[in-house]
């Protein structure tokens, strides 16, 4: 199976131009990591995480909440650009159908091809107090991390199991439900991984999210909700996704619409 699918002209054409709409608003894979063994959890300090609509690349850490109704306003203008239609079946679906986990050769992406792979660019996009493995400037071995999901503060040490996970914001499923089915293997491939569409978060919340899109699930962390529902939009609009008339309806409830 080929890995590098030709991204549609058309395709390309339109993430430019969502990418310059949303610059101008200003899975659980098989591959988890983990709490310390204290379990240690604590308020999440301010500071680190950036609003989604301060970073739409994806490239800055966490989701820090969006409040002041200009920023609502810009919120809702965007999720109301969103199309809508019917969840389509999941037949067919496979996690290979994207790319192998964490592939550093994704096309078209931030912080692909740097020689680290995607799950620990993520690691220390976001994590804070970072140590990596002897010799390594790529391997995460312990952090602390800010939890958007949940507003917690997590000390994390790689020996352990499977506290936090690297969530895909728009589930894999959920956009082969959506359309990515039809498209290129490529274009899958940057979806899956896509900083924009990537969070390290409690594992414990991810679990609990699964392929859910925002009318079913979202973020134990009510404060954090817009901002969310900002970065699903971004995702979609990127990737040129619909979403179900449900989930935006939610999105746009959580920005005060």
């Amino acid at each position: 199976m080929t890995r590098h699918g030709r991204i549609r002209t058309g395709w390309a054409a339109g993430a430019v131009l969502a990418l310059a709409l949303v610059s101008g608003c200003e899975g659980l894979d098989g591959d988890g990591v983990s709490s310390s063994g204290s379990g240690a959890e604590a308020q999440a300090p301010e500071g680190h995480a950036v609003s989604p609509l301060d970073n739409p690349d994806g490239t800055e850490p966490g989701l820090a909440p969006l409040t002041g109704d200009t920023r609502e306003a810009t919120a809702r203008k965007l999720i109301d650009g969103l199309k809508t239609k019917g969840r389509g079946p999941k037949t067919g679906y496979d996690r290979d159908e994207f790319g192998y986990a964490w592939m550093d050769s994704a096309d078209g992406v931030p912080l692909a091809r740097n020689g680290c792979d995607t799950r620990n660019d993520l690691l220390k996009r976001d994590g804070q107090d970072l140590r990596f493995r002897s010799g390594s400037n790529c391997v995460v071995v312990a952090m602390t991390l800010a939890d958007p999901y949940t507003g917690k503060s997590i000390e994390w040490r790689k020996q352990e199991a499977s506290e936090v996970q690297i969530d895909h914001v728009v589930p894999l499923s959920y956009s082969w439900q959506m359309g990515s089915s039809r498209w290129p293997e490529g274009k899958r491939e940057q979806l899956a991984n896509d900083p924009l569409n990537l969070l390290p978060v409690q594992g414990r919340a991810n679990s609990a999210k699964r392929d859910s899109g925002p009318a079913s699930w979202l973020p134990p962390d009510k404060s954090i909700r817009c901002a969310y529902a900002v970065r699903f939009a971004q995702v979609a609009v990127k990737y040129e996704l619909a979403v179900t008339a449900p989930d935006r309806q939610a999105m746009l409830r959580q920005c005060g619409g």
